[in-house]
C-alpha cells in the first residue's frame, strides 16, 4: 500500500494527471503528518532545551520569547542531566523524568503508589514491547497470546525472536470485546501443541479495532492471566483517546491492585500477577511520533528481573533524550496557576474534541456504505469496518494474487489517493474482510475524504455486482 502510494506521489510531482491531486495517509496513526498541531508548551521547552546557552547569553530576549514556566522547566531538567541533552543518560532514563512518570501514574490511578525504579524510558512504546518479548522468548516452544485483529508489532516481534504467536479472537459483534471463554480455548489449544504460553497481550483502547474494554472485562482478563501464570503486557498507548462515556478508561494496574494481585507497597513481589504496561508520546493529544518517547512500568517482578531488563537496556546505552524530555512533558504538563496552563488546556481540549467528532463522523459514514458495518469507534485513532465484498471482487482478487481486502484497498488508493490498511494486515476471522482507517484527516478535509471514499465504494460495488 505504502509503496504504491509513494509511486503515485512521484507521478504527481512529475506533473502526471491522476484521478486525484494529493494523497491522504489514513494508514498510520501519525497525527502531526495529518496537521495535528503540537502543544505549544511542549515545543517551547523542546526548543529552548536544545540551545540553553541563550538563557545566560541573552536573558532578556529569552524572557520576551518564552513564558516563565517554560524557562523554569528547562532549567529543572538541565540541572538533573549531566552534560545536557546531548549526553548519554541513565539506561533506564533520566531520574527526574522517571519521577514525573511515577507521579503521573499514581495520580492517574487514584493515589496508588508508583516507583521511579520500576519505570524504563524507551524510544516509543515499541522498543519496550520488544525488550520484554526478547527477554521471555527462548525458542519456538515459548508462546505469547495476541488478539486478532492485532497491531503487527506483536506478530513481527514474536517471529523475529523465534517464538510462537497464539491467536485469540475478539468478538466483533459485541464491539470487539474479549470473551474469557475464548481465552481459555486459545490457551488450551496451545497446551495441546506442547507450547509454553508465557504472556498475554492486551491492547486497550484497541488497535486496529478502536474499542475500549469494560472494567468487568478487564477483571476477567487479569484473573485469567493470574490463573495461568502469564505476564500481562498492557498496551495502553491510547489511554487519552477515549470517545465514549460507556467505558471510562482505567489502567490494568489499578484493576489488578483492586483485585489484590499487585501490592502497590511491594511492587517487586509477585502477589499473583506480573504486569508490564506501556505508554507513548506518539498518541493521545501529544502526537509527537517522531520524538520517539515512551515508557514501560514493571509490577510484580522481583529485583533480579528488573536488573536483567536493565542490562538489556544498557546494550543500547539509553533511549534518546529528546524523547525522554517529551515523556516528562506529557506526564507533567502545565498545572493550574502556571503561565502556560490556560493555553495548554485550550489546545488539549480542542484536539481531543475534534478527534471525537471525527471518530463519530467516520463511523457513521462507513455504516452508510453498501455492505459495510463499523462497530462504534470508542477509542484510539481508528475505525475498523467490515466489508462484504461481491463474489466477483473476491474472484478478481484471487486472479490478481491479492487478499480480497487488499485488492479493495489498492483499488481505493488508485482511484482516490486515500491510503488505508487491509484487515488481512492485522489478522481477522476467516471469510471476513476489513480495512483500518485513521480518524486523523483534518476536520475541514474529512467531508472530502468521505465523499471520495463513498463515490469509489459505490462504483466498486456496481462494477463487481
Amino acid at each position: 500500500m505504502v509503496l504504491r502510494a509513494m509511486q503515485h506521489m512521484e507521478r504527481i510531482k512529475k506533473g502526471e494527471k491522476l484521478p486525484f491531486n494529493s494523497l491522504i495517509f489514513c494508514n498510520i496513526g501519525n497525527p502531526q503528518e495529518l496537521q495535528q498541531q503540537p502543544i505549544t508548551f511542549f515545543r517551547q521547552v523542546a526548543a529552548l532545551i536544545n540551545y540553553p546557552q541563550i538563557i545566560t547569553e541573552q536573558p532578556e530576549l529569552v524572557k520576551q520569547l518564552y513564558p516563565s514556566d517554560v524557562i523554569e522547566r528547562v532549567q529543572k531538567y538541565l540541572a538533573r542531566i549531566p552534560g545536557g541533552i546531548g549526553a548519554y543518560t541513565h539506561s533506564q532514563g533520566i531520574e527526574c523524568i522517571r519521577e514525573e512518570v511515577a507521579h503521573y501514574i499514581s495520580t492517574r490511578d487514584g493515589g496508588i503508589p508508583a516507583s521511579s525504579s520500576d519505570i524504563f524510558l524507551t524510544d516509543g512504546a515499541s522498543p519496550g514491547v520488544q525488550a520484554t518479548l526478547k527477554s521471555m522468548i527462548r525458542d519456538h516452544n515459548d508462546a505469547v497470546m495476541v488478539p486478532i485483529p492485532q497491531y503487527p508489532l506483536y506478530s513481527a516481534s514474536i517471529a523475529l525472536f523465534g517464538g510462537t504467536m497464539v491467536n485469540y479472537y475478539l468478538e466483533e459483534a459485541n464491539n470487539w470485546s474479549l470473551n474469557v471463554h475464548e481465552l481459555e480455548r486459545s490457551i488450551q489449544q496451545a497446551k495441546k501443541q506442547n507450547l509454553t504460553v508465557r504472556a498475554i497481550v492486551i491492547i486497550n483502547p484497541g488497535n486496529p479495532t478502536g474499542n475500549t474494554l469494560s472494567e468487568t472485562n478487564m477483571k476477567d482478563i487479569v484473573k485469567f492471566a493470574s490463573k495461568h501464570n502469564l505476564v500481562l503486557l498492557a498496551d495502553e498507548v491510547y489511554q487519552e483517546n477515549i470517545w465514549t462515556n460507556k467505558h471510562p478508561w482505567v489502567s490494568f494496574k489499578k484493576v489488578a491492585v483492586e483485585l489484590g494481585l499487585i501490592d502497590p507497597k511491594d511492587t517487586h513481589t509477585n502477589k499473583g500477577l506480573q504486569l508490564i504496561s506501556f505508554h507513548s508520546t506518539s498518541k493521545g493529544y501529544t502526537g509527537e511520533c517522531g520524538r520517539r518517547g515512551g515508557y514501560m512500568e514493571l509490577c510484580g517482578f522481583d529485583e533480579g528481573v528488573r536488573l536483567e531488563l536493565y542490562k538489556l537496556a544498557s546494550i543500547s546505552l539509553c533511549s534518546n533524550t529528546a524523547g525522554q524530555i517529551m515523556v516528562g512533558l506529557m506526564t507533567n504538563p502545565p498545572k493550574p496557576g502556571d503561565f502556560s496552563y490556560k493555553l495548554y488546556i485550550q489546545e488539549r481540549d480542542n484536539i481531543l474534541s475534534s478527534l471525537k467528532r471525527r471518530a463519530q463522523k467516520l463511523e457513521n459514514a462507513f455504516n452508510k456504505l453498501e455492505g459495510v458495518s463499523c462497530q462504534p469507534a470508542e477509542g484510539a485513532l481508528y475505525a475498523f469496518p467490515q466489508i462484504t465484498l461481491p463474489v466477483k471482487a473476491v474472484e478478481a482478487a484471487k486472479k490478481a494474487g491479492k487478499a480480497p481486502d487488499a485488492f479493495y484497498c489498492l483499488a481505493l488508493l488508485d482511484a482516490t489517493g486515500i491510503v488505508v490498511v487491509p484487515g488481512s494486515g492485522f489478522g481477522q476471522r476467516d471469510g471476513t474482510f476489513h480495512f483500518r482507517s485513521t480518524i486523523l484527516p483534518p476536520e475541514h478535509l474529512l467531508d472530502g475524504v468521505i465523499s471520495r471514499m463513498s463515490t469509489f465504494h459505490a462504483q466498486f460495488m456496481k462494477q463487481y455486482k
